[in-house]
């Protein structure tokens, strides 16, 4: 048997890392040889994720980003934006390939990111270095990166509901979407937003038009081909633990079809492992894909009106496997030229 890549895992007691364990604890080509975090320092992993009790011997340790990176071959790198910048700038002279699952190499703008993230980058040279690591849509650049920064839940979900619009030169001027998302995505520690009793049987939105995947969204449909398209992006807290469900409101000209659209959503995703797009009467809906790496893209069309017509697109997607972890580990098989369904191939949970 050939030798195993050897993976670290930093930052490894959130609902992300517990994810990313679940998955490489069980890939055939992977050895996890360590795993450090900020808190239950000394713990088995299955003490903290009991999902994962009795499955490895890995403890959670706590050292420096270069102690911790000795030995490994790849780093997961599973922290807040603003943290994770500065671990990874004591990693970038070590012969390691980087999986970076936060926001801080995502944007090639620098004014973007001080604008949504509310500080100056501390690495503003390293912006733009990281590849994108959406397979469905930068595949190529991926297999050939040393450094890939993971998109963000909403981002994944929206931009690839919306990538076939723009894939077809269709999608100009306003997108207005609002997406609905489960509780995992804020994290393991509870707050007053997140925890269960107030959210359980609650709907509110948060950071209306100012979420700080709104540039990245924008950026990834620029590069897939939309044109002067502006985002207003209104994210919603949904009582769901797990999953996406995002609904985008867009503007064609008259003459655009149905039958278009439906080639255009086959063009770019026929053949692709993990998008289904729904049809039939059916739309797209978070229990078909929740605890899994697939997506769930569909679209409706009005009738014509005033010279336009009105698509409306839906898409759905575990937020902490194809929105988080699961994509990571998928551009990661794809960085090292495997088949990018590795760990990733089961379905979710039905019910």
């Amino acid at each position: 048997m050939a030798e195993r890549i050897k993976a670290v895992l930093i930052g490894g007691t959130g609902y992300g890392g517990a994810e990313i364990l679940r998955r490489l604890l069980f890939h055939p080509h992977v050895e996890v040889i360590r795993v450090t975090a900020a808190d239950n320092i000394g713990k088995a992993v299955g003490e903290v994720h009991f999902n994962l009790a009795g499955l490895t011997d890995l403890r959670f340790e706590q050292m420096a980003p270069k102690e911790a990176a000795a030995g490994a071959d790849v780093v997961f790198l599973a922290m807040p934006h603003k943290t994770t910048a500065k671990v990874a700038m004591e990693l970038f002279d070590l012969p390691v390939r980087i999986v970076d699952l936060s926001g801080d190499f995502r944007l090639r703008s620098l004014a973007e990111y001080k604008q949504f993230y509310g500080v100056d980058h501390p690495a503003p040279e390293r912006l733009g270095t990281f590849a994108y690591g959406m397979p469905e849509l930068n595949r190529a650049a991926i297999a050939k990166a040393r450094y890939v920064a993971s998109p963000g839940c909403f981002a994944t979900t929206i931009a690839l509901g919306l990538a076939p619009l723009a894939k077809a030169g269709l999608l100009r001027g306003p997108i207005r979407t609002v997406a609905a998302t489960g509780s995992s995505g804020s994290g393991a520690n509870p707050t007053i937003t997140t925890h269960h009793p107030l959210r359980a049987a609650n709907l509110r939105t948060y950071k209306p038009l100012q979420h700080q995947h709104n540039p990245e969204i924008l950026q990834t449909l620029r590069d897939a081909g939309a044109g002067d398209a502006q985002l207003e992006f209104i994210p919603v807290s949904a009582p769901l633990p797990r999953g996406i469900f995002a609904t985008s409101f867009v503007d064609v000209p008259e003459s655009v079809s149905a039958e278009q659209l439906q080639k255009a959503w086959h063009q770019l995703y026929d053949g692709e492992h993990f998008i289904r797009v729904v049809e039939g009467g059916r739309q797209p809906e978070v229990v078909a894909v929740a605890g899994s790496n697939y997506v769930e893209v569909g679209f409706s069309i009005s009738e014509p009106f005033g010279g336009r017509r009105s698509v409306v697109c839906f898409s759905a997607l575990d937020n902490l496997v194809k929105g988080g972890a699961g994509q990571a580990i998928q551009a990661f098989n794809a960085m090292m030229g495997w088949d990018e369904s590795l760990t990733l191939r089961e379905p979710g949970l039905w019910p």
